[in-house]
């Protein structure tokens, strides 16, 4: 795979909605942009936890045993439907900007489809060695992807919307939440059964 081929290929994964990104625009929207943007290395570090080890070590498992890939799914999907339930429930202070946090961001990239597609689909297979430049490149479009994100929240609450009320951005976020889980969830079961 080429660079740019690699570099344009995440860039579309990073710019699809998803549990992350919704996390990522919900924390522009309510922390500002400048204050979000503390979220980034927690994004990062959740996508490197599960592309190393998948692009290194597990490639190989999922693909001799393809039932282990629909299990790993099905575990993203129940938790992006547990965080689309929480976010629904929360009921909205003003005084509270702290409801999207490092740990909701890590957790929530950890079990981020995203992440096994870019272990097994994009990144090299080789070893350690051949995947440090492919790793450092793909955290600079996280940091890329992620500033989007994050701006566009900021830029909705900024925009004075009658619209972009606080459980309003929240239910819509919480509704793409519940969408990405149904079909994540409802893709893993049909290749299981």
């Amino acid at each position: 795979m080429t660079i740019a081929t690699f570099t344009l290929s995440v860039l579309l994964l990073l710019a699809t909605p998803g549990p992350t990104n919704t996390l990522m625009a919900l924390a522009g929207y309510r922390r500002g942009f400048f204050s979000a943007m503390s979220l980034i290395p927690a994004e990062i570090l959740g996508y490197l936890l599960v592309i190393v080890p998948v692009a290194c070590l597990a490639a190989p498992l999922f693909d001799e045993w393809p039932l282990l890939r629909d299990w790993t799914k099905l575990v993203a999907g129940i938790w992006v439907l547990y965080l689309a339930i929480r976010l629904w429930r929360i009921v909205p202070d003003a005084q509270d900007t702290r409801d999207v946090d490092a740990r909701a961001v890590f957790l929530t990239t950890c079990l981020n489809p995203k992440a096994l597609i870019i272990a097994l689909v994009l990144m090299p297979h080789e070893g350690m060695v051949s995947l440090m430049p492919w790793l450092a490149l793909f955290a600079g479009l996280v940091l890329m992807g992620a500033s989007v994100w994050i701006c566009l929240g900021s830029l909705i609450a900024r925009s004075g919307s009658g619209y972009a009320r606080p459980l309003v951005i929240r239910r819509a976020a919480a509704a793409g939440l519940l969408i990405f889980a149904v079909i994540l969830t409802g893709t893993s079961l049909s290749a299981m059964a």
